[in-house]
């Protein structure tokens, strides 16, 4: 059966708005429920929500004071799911005594404005700000995983590229490997970094030359007071191989040692596994005794420069980047640093033998020869030729010297301008250089400590600008000590004598003959070649370049028993490199 829903009795009210005023209609509206307030409202009132059918209530065992009033026909909300208690915006009350009762249903404040006064023009959608602004965040943040992918995958291919071409660029042999060539065994540079030995304090056998005061004033040098770098071409340097030393051959024939080598040599060996570019050195056994000697015109004259840089350098030799040239250029820097930074008042310290490369008259560069002997075993001793270059009073007390002097050909290569960095960032620069020039600075490390140097001094040498490599200024000079530097670069004077003494050990066993040991270009070894006895010679060819690039080593005066290695303006090979 379908009930049926009764509307009731409405009175009609002909005259206008409202229940009408007849005695009827008042009957008529009797039967109403009451108590339900009535007030008449405009159309500009505020109109908000009757009931809310959304709300929860709280369990029936909570707190009763915060259970809403059931006044004005809301019921027992414990009876009922619904709440439907009246907004006081949608129904004024006509009674103000009962505003306390009545509760707001959305007591959130209203939002607030997010674009100033462009909000109110956004009142009707008040939800699609915050929702461009989500959508918009969230394309940023795929834009900037987009992004950062594609820069991992640059990045990647990017290193890829320049470690191939740095293999490309130093895959050339410092000696042309002759067919006839011999080899005898190849050394892995991972054992050398196991060997350690300990050697006894060395003892002079003989100083020579003399040595110029160096100039403190150098020491405050900073890159706002700059100084130019000065050309010394009138005075000679000498790059004198062991064989052709007269003092070595003379200590050769009094049996003073076993194995003859000098600083050059021994460092390139002890600091061998820090090395990337190939080298060579020439070993020869004459009865039973053993010297290391290096070619004529050979690489180590020259000076490395960005050998373990990660950034290539370019592969033409013409460029005034490559390594080549880079190299003489070096070379030429630290000649003339080492000169300019002395007093030259004439003042003088001289030893027990003046310079034995030089001719009477000729004006010759300060250094000093320090002929040392250490003790590698009980019937073997080696002795071997250190230099020290300058002098200076501590203390009463002179202390040698080493000079040497870093460049910056390009600070794109480097990542680091010395002029911005250098005298507020100095330890950043250092460590850059270290990074970059790790086998040339331990190399020199290890020849002030086996010259037994109080202290080398670093010159920071900069081109005047990045495309001029003829003049160059001094930024800079610091001074280590040579054993604290050393540990610093953790270089460890053990192992670089484990490594010789290995050396040493494994050539003794050869038969008499002539041999040369060769850095691998590609891998980290060496390699040690049998060669015939005429091998290095001026007619023989070593390198092989194209003719224009030869670099024709300089003659040997074997009556007036000059040394071979007389370089007395290495500008002239930069010049010659270039054309």
């Amino acid at each position: 059966m379908v009930g049926v829903f009764e509307v009731g009795a409405v009175p009609f009210n002909p005259d206008g708005w409202g229940p009408p005023d007849s005695a009827a209609a008042a009957s008529i509206t009797t039967a109403l429920p009451l108590h339900v307030p009535f007030a008449p409202f405009s159309r500009s009132d505020k109109l908000g929500r009757i009931a809310d059918f959304t709300r929860s209530f709280p369990s029936s065992n909570a707190n009763p004071s915060n259970r809403p009033s059931s006044r004005h026909g809301a019921g027992n909300p414990a009876d009922s799911p619904f709440d439907f208690s009246l907004d006081v915006d949608a129904f004024p009350l006509a009674n103000p005594e009962d505003d306390s009762s009545f509760r707001l249903v959305d007591a959130k404040p209203p939002p607030r404005p997010k674009f100033g006064p462009k909000w109110r023009f956004n009142q009707n959608r008040p939800q699609l700000p915050q929702r461009r602004d989500e959508e918009v965040e969230a394309r940023k943040r795929e834009a900037e995983k987009e992004r950062a992918r594609r820069d991992r995958l640059y990045n990647l291919n990017r290193s890829n590229q320049n470690q191939q071409r740095r293999e490309a660029a130093i895959f050339k042999s410092s000696v042309d490997i002759q067919p006839e060539w011999n080899m005898l065994d190849q050394i892995p540079f991972s054992t050398f970094s196991k060997l350690s030995f300990s050697v006894p304090e060395p003892e002079d056998l003989l100083i020579c030359g003399a040595l110029e005061y160096y100039d403190r004033s150098f020491d405050r040098i900073t890159p706002k007071n700059e100084r130019r770098l000065e050309r010394f071409k009138n005075r000679n340097f000498f790059k004198v191989t062991t064989t052709d030393d007269p003092v070595i051959r003379r200590l050769a024939n009094e049996d003073k040692a076993t194995v003859f080598a000098t600083d050059t040599i021994l460092s390139t060996l002890m600091c061998a596994p820090r090395s990337v570019y190939s080298w060579d050195i020439v070993i020869q056994r004459v009865g039973n005794k053993l010297f290391f000697d290096k070619r004529d015109g050979s690489q180590l004259d020259l000076l490395s420069v960005h050998e373990t840089s990660q950034e290539p350098l370019p592969e033409a030799k013409d460029d005034i980047n490559s390594a080549y040239s880079l190299g003489v250029e070096a070379a030429y820097i630290n000649q003339n640093f080492s000169q300019q930074v002395l007093v030259r008042d004439g003042n003088k310290v001289s030893f027990d033998e003046p310079n034995p490369f030089a001719n009477e008259g000729d004006e010759v560069a300060s250094v000093a020869y320090r002929y040392r002997r250490w003790k590698l075993d009980n019937d073997m001793h080696l002795v071997a030729r250190c230099e020290v270059q300058s002098v200076v009073d501590v203390n009463n007390q002179k202390s040698f010297l080493t000079l040497n002097a870093l460049n910056e050909f390009d600070p794109k290569y480097s990542g680091v301008d010395w002029r911005q960095k250098l005298e507020t960032q100095r330890g950043a620069v250092l460590a850059t250089e270290l990074k970059n020039n790790a086998n040339k600075l331990a190399k020199w490390t290890a020849q002030a400590i086996l010259a037994n140097a109080d202290l080398m001094k670093l010159g920071y040498v900069s081109r005047v600008h990045p495309r001029d490599h003829f003049n160059h200024v001094i930024l800079g000079v610091v001074g280590y000590k040579p054993r604290d530097f050393a540990a610093q670069i953790n270089l460890n004077t053990a192992n670089m004598w484990g490594i010789v003494k290995s050396i040493v050990d494994l050539c003794m066993k050869l038969n008499e003959g002539k041999y040369v040991l060769v850095k691998d270009p590609s891998k980290p070894q060496v390699r040690i070649y049998e060669v015939p006895a005429d091998a290095f010679e001026n007619d023989y060819v070593e390198e092989p370049l194209p003719e224009e690039e030869q670099v024709q080593p300089p003659t040997e005066d074997a009556e007036d028993g000059e040394a071979n290695g007389t370089t007395n303006d290495v500008e002239d090979k930069e010049i010659e490199a270039q054309n």
